[in-house]
């Protein structure tokens, strides 16, 4: 049986199955296209490049497809990398489920649900508590299942609520140290903040922008949908809480160079956005470093200013 890509070293042939998690198309100096993959399973993720390729090869090889290859592994820049000897999708990747090749949250959806439904219940606000229990819902199924980026972090099956959930469990301690923090304004913020990317992704298991996701965004897209609700519970259009809500979910991103469209102006949306940026870093960082020897550096990491990381022998 072929294992997982994660057990693979530098050096060592790859002959099996993997899911192709997102595809960038590019040109070379020459003219040439080409387009650079990711692909994966359960244990993790490797990029590869496909050479020369053809408008077949363009319209085949798509993000949430199933393909059967051989290839090496190589370093590439201080990364490991599949060099392709071949590449195709056969009939037996036809007969293969996507998700079988994602990786899943540490934690079941039944527990993530329960964590969520618990924290909503904490929320004492009636106009907020309402808000946030009408999205979660009105996207019931997509919330549990939807990873929470593409590739940087918690993209796997049911990212989206573990990132959520990490959120939340990081916003309580805090909330305990510092009383002063609008305890329902946060949680909510958190549970809020990134449920637009059910609109921004293809599906599930193929996180190639939508049309709503290219041209709008999830937090401008967020932003929209809480008014809406609102007006579908049938709260005033000028109540405070529906505007710091959607303050809350336009500016976690906290600076307009990171894609937030606001900056934060309450403190519950400053903690919003340093939350957010701790969990995803730390996600980032512990996938890194669990495929990383001790005593030695880990691969450079892009969302980390494109850092080496060492991973300590103690």
């Amino acid at each position: 049986m072929t294992q997982g890509i994660n057990h693979y070293n530098v050096g060592e042939a790859f002959e099996g199955f993997l899911l192709i998690k997102n595809v960038t198309n590019g040109t070379t100096s020459a003219g040439k296209p080409f387009l650079t993959l990711q692909l994966g399973d359960t244990t993790g993720s490797i990029d590869a490049k496909l050479w020369n390729v053809t408008e077949d090869d363009i319209t085949t090889y798509t993000n949430g497809t199933v393909v059967e290859l051989k290839a090496n592994i190589i370093d590439f820049r201080g990364s490991a990398q599949l060099q392709m000897q071949q590449i195709l999708v056969s009939d037996a990747t036809k007969e293969m489920l996507p998700e079988d090749f994602m990786e899943k949250a540490p934690i079941s959806k039944r527990e993530l649900q329960d964590e969520i439904d618990q924290t909503i219940f904490e929320i004492q606000n009636t106009t907020i508590r309402g808000i946030v229990r009408s999205f979660i819902e009105r996207y019931n199924h997509e919330f549990f299942v939807y990873p929470a980026a593409a590739s940087i972090h918690h993209a796997f099956i049911s990212g989206l609520a573990y990132h959520t959930v990490t959120m939340l469990r990081i916003a309580k301690s805090l909330c305990s140290i510092y009383p002063e923090l609008n305890k329902d304004l946060l949680y909510a913020g958190v549970i809020l903040h990134d449920i637009g990317k059910i609109h921004e992704f293809t599906s599930a298991t193929d996180t190639t922008r939508s049309r709503d996701g290219n041209l709008l965004g999830h937090i401008p897209i967020m932003a929209s949908e809480i008014k809406e609700v609102a007006n579908e519970l049938s709260i005033e259009k000028d109540n405070e809480e529906i505007a710091l809500l959607q303050h809350m979910v336009l500016s976690h991103h906290g600076k307009p160079e990171w894609g937030s469209a606001r900056t934060p102006l309450i403190q519950e949306a400053e903690i919003l956005h340093m939350i957010d940026n701790i969990d995803a870093k730390m996600n980032t960082m512990t996938k890194v470093l669990s495929k990383t020897n001790a005593g030695e550096f880990t691969e450079k990491m892009f969302a980390l200013d494109n850092r080496s990381f060492y991973k300590p022998l103690i």
